[in-house]
């Protein structure tokens, strides 16, 4: 099997700091809940032009943050950049690297040249945005599983009040994969004057049951630990790390295919060619993998966070939330122009479910362009085929600025 397709040679946005601003006004919420005070961290790329239409929007997927591109100022203890292939494609380099450096910056999908590029952590996140890590003002202590539940709608308007205060009232594009595609549909949806363009890769209008399922496990895997204490584990010196690691190692399996599996690790032993007869430790090198994939994992996200960001993104369905259970007319109010890529191995975020935001926007008339590359390495060829995506995505947002 041969390797992903490497970035081209382009530019860097150079060192990055992340920054931090507090919302003005309380966030209402679609659970019925208001919160407030809300602190949003973010990063921005490329330089905003004097009419400030030239934004935009990039949303993470469930375990990314705002360092999307260039390199930390104050690199991390374990990278964002941690998933299938990482190694091979940063070498030692990559720890402060942004989660999607491949695809922001001069001369890269979302140039710089042109573009002034923002990427927030999202609502529930920790990583800088408010989330159930952070202090409740009104008892003094961290939320923990009293922090209200969230969905990618709740995400969606707590950037939409972000830019506000940032006087941004329209993007050129929002853009993301995954359950940053997510967000940018629900851009689309619900500030349709707002959006000049979509850019949704391996994403979907609704989360598939299969997908539903497995993201039950490994919530339940975390909330099975007794180290989890019911969502209050902060300053006890205890953390739910033995059931965040097995959420990790489901989770990593769903973004994987079987190909890639068999190509990297085949069934090969860890030690040697013998059996140890051990049921404790890894007899084989994908089991080791997983193990190193949940070590680092624990080291740097909360698993609260973990669990409301995965209840969001299975309660996501455009067609129930916006149509009565109709795609069409979910996104019957749709003005932006919309890219959609899927990759053929990807059964979580399958192609079919973008074929299925294809066929509901082309049947109402808007324009659509949908993209199926072909490539091995399952839902992680949205992080790893960086230089495949790019041409496509220059040049849809190239016939933006041409219009």
């Amino acid at each position: 099997m041969s390797q992903p397709a490497r970035t081209f040679a382009a530019g860097t946005v150079g060192t990055v700091e992340t920054r931090y601003l507090d919302l003005p006004e309380p966030l209402r919420l679609d659970c019925g809940r208001e919160l407030h005070p809300v602190r949003v961290a973010y990063e921005t790329y490329g330089t905003l032009s004097p009419a400030r239409d030239n934004v935009i929007l990039v949303g993470h997927a469930l375990s990314g943050d705002a360092h999307a591109a260039g390199l930390a100022e104050a690199p991390p203890a374990a990278s964002t950049r941690d998933g299938f292939g990482a190694e091979d494609r940063d070498s030692a380099g990559g720890k402060g690297l942004g989660w999607w450096d491949g695809m922001i910056g001069p001369g890269k999908a979302f140039d710089t040249d042109h573009f002034f590029v923002i990427c927030t952590n999202l609502l529930g996140g920790c990583r800088g945005t408010t989330g159930p890590s952070s202090i409740d003002a009104t008892t003094g202590r961290p939320y923990g599983s009293d922090f209200p539940v969230i969905t990618v709608s709740d995400m969606v308007r707590t950037q939409r009040a972000f830019l506000d205060v940032l006087g941004i009232e329209r993007l050129a594009a929002v853009a993301g994969g995954s359950l940053g595609g997510m967000q940018a549909l629900e851009w689309a949806v619900l500030f349709p004057d707002q959006v000049g363009a979509v850019v949704a890769i391996a994403s979907t209008h609704a989360l598939h049951p299969q997908g539903v399922a497995w993201n039950a496990i490994a919530r339940d895997s975390i909330m099975g630990d007794p180290a989890w204490q019911g969502g209050h584990y902060y300053g006890t010196g205890r953390a739910p790390d033995g059931g965040m690691g097995v959420a990790r190692m489901v989770g990593h399996i769903t973004y994987l295919s079987a190909p890639a599996l068999d190509d990297k690790f085949g069934r090969r032993l860890q030690s040697g060619d013998d059996l140890r007869y051990t049921i404790t430790e890894p007899e084989f090198e994908v089991e080791s993998y997983l193990r190193h994939q949940a070590g680092s994992f624990v080291k740097r996200f909360d698993a609260n966070t973990y669990l409301y960001t995965s209840r969001a993104l299975t309660y996501f369905d455009l067609a129930r939330r916006h149509g009565g259970g109709s795609l069409a007319r979910a996104l019957g109010g749709v003005a932006a122009r919309t890219l959609l890529i899927a990759f053929s191995s990807d059964w979580l975020y399958p192609p079919s479910a973008s074929q299925e935001i294809e066929q509901a926007l082309r049947a109402l008339g808007k324009p659509v362009d949908f993209q199926v590359i072909e490539a091995p390495y399952g839902h992680d060829c949205f992080l790893l085929e960086e230089a495949r995506q790019t041409p496509i995505i220059r040049r849809f947002l190239a016939q933006g600025r041409a219009g």
